[in-house]
């Protein structure tokens, strides 16, 4: 049983902690530093409130600020909730709190967690963390590829261009891609070196238009489907489930984004480009929504909505994907 409830603001070198010794006292805040000496004495001073087991810590996943300190009290066995910092923000907005400052913010973490009681954290295994930094590089190398491919273009159209610009913009860009092609082999040995996650992996890699980098953001993204107890659940977590925006004259209306996780969105837009043409059951779904006057864009969104849904029965029924599973299941 909770007794007590901490809030702790982040920021790059300090933490701005907020908790009650008893209901009825004003808010104890005190400012550390995001250092492991600082960590082992907050520990010891929350220790004092009651056992590590009857605390819940509560923090924004803010950058990757937040880590040290999450570790640090999970592995004391403190209850931590790392949270969006959008529930904060909305809650705070209830609670008419305009000012904001690092204490402020503490206390209203605080009391958030009091009220809300948010969802426990827990580690992801190392493999996870591993896999994101590989995948969120090669993402930022993709974009740089793409802003240097357009320099290059009009260096070459350009009559003027001094041959040595070209020569270092040309190898540059060569460079880049070794190096995003590097990070995919490292990415595929990676997801084959973890037992779990490689058996994982390969039932993902089955499904006609799952290629190796969207296996990987599916993996990490929903750390292996633990985050997801259905596949509408994965859809929504993507962003991809569509919602309804009914108000006054405009009635039927649905979409999809403005939430989500963004990568994992994109990554299976992009496989639903191969998926509408060689997946023996999308394929004909696809065309069915283009045949009924759907735009192509959204009948790629249902697309990727059904991808997951596959990934997502794949992954936790722990199958090879089979087109004809839903007919012999039929007839058994």
């Amino acid at each position: 049983m909770i007794t007590h409830y901490v809030g702790i603001d982040i920021s790059y070198k300090t933490a701005t902690v907020a908790w009650q010794p008893a209901p009825d006292d004003n808010p104890t805040v005190e400012e550390i530093q995001q250092t492991p000496n600082a960590y082992r004495k907050l520990i010891q001073r929350l220790s004092k409130l009651a056992s590590p087991q009857q605390i819940q810590v509560v923090m924004e996943a803010t950058g990757s600020y937040w880590m040290a300190i999450a570790y640090a009290l999970y592995d004391a066995g403190f209850v931590v909730s790392v949270v969006n910092p959008s529930d904060p923000k909305h809650f705070a907005k209830l609670q008419r709190q305009h000012a904001k400052t690092d204490r402020i913010d503490a206390i209203m973490l605080m009391r958030f967690t009091q009220q809300q009681q948010p969802a426990a954290w827990t580690p992801p295994p190392d493999i996870c963390e591993q896999l994101r930094q590989l995948l969120t590089l090669r993402d930022q190398l993709k974009q740089l590829r793409t802003q240097v491919g357009n320099q290059l273009h009009a260096l070459q159209q350009n009559p003027k261009t001094i041959p040595q610009v070209l020569e270092i913009q040309m190898r540059y860009h060569r460079q880049l891609d070794q190096d995003i092609k590097q990070l995919k082999k490292q990415i595929h040995t990676l997801l084959h070196t973890h037992s779990e996650w490689a058996q994982s992996a390969d039932y993902l890699m089955s499904i006609p238009g799952i290629s190796t980098i969207s296996t990987a953001w599916l993996l990490v993204a929903t750390h292996n489907f633990v985050r997801c107890d259905t596949p509408q659940q994965a859809a929504s977590f993507a962003g991809l489930a569509p919602y309804a925006r009914d108000s006054g004259n405009k009635s039927g209306y649905r979409s999809i984004g403005g939430g989500g996780h963004k990568s994992l969105r994109d990554t299976l837009y992009m496989a639903s480009a191969p998926a509408s043409r060689f997946n023996p059951i999308l394929k004909p779904f696809y065309d069915d929504l283009v045949k009924r006057g759907k735009p192509k864009k959204v009948a790629r969104c249902a697309v990727a909505r059904k991808l997951i849904h596959l990934a997502w029965a794949c992954a936790t029924k722990q199958r090879y994907f089979d087109p004809n599973f839903q007919q012999q299941a039929q007839v058994a």
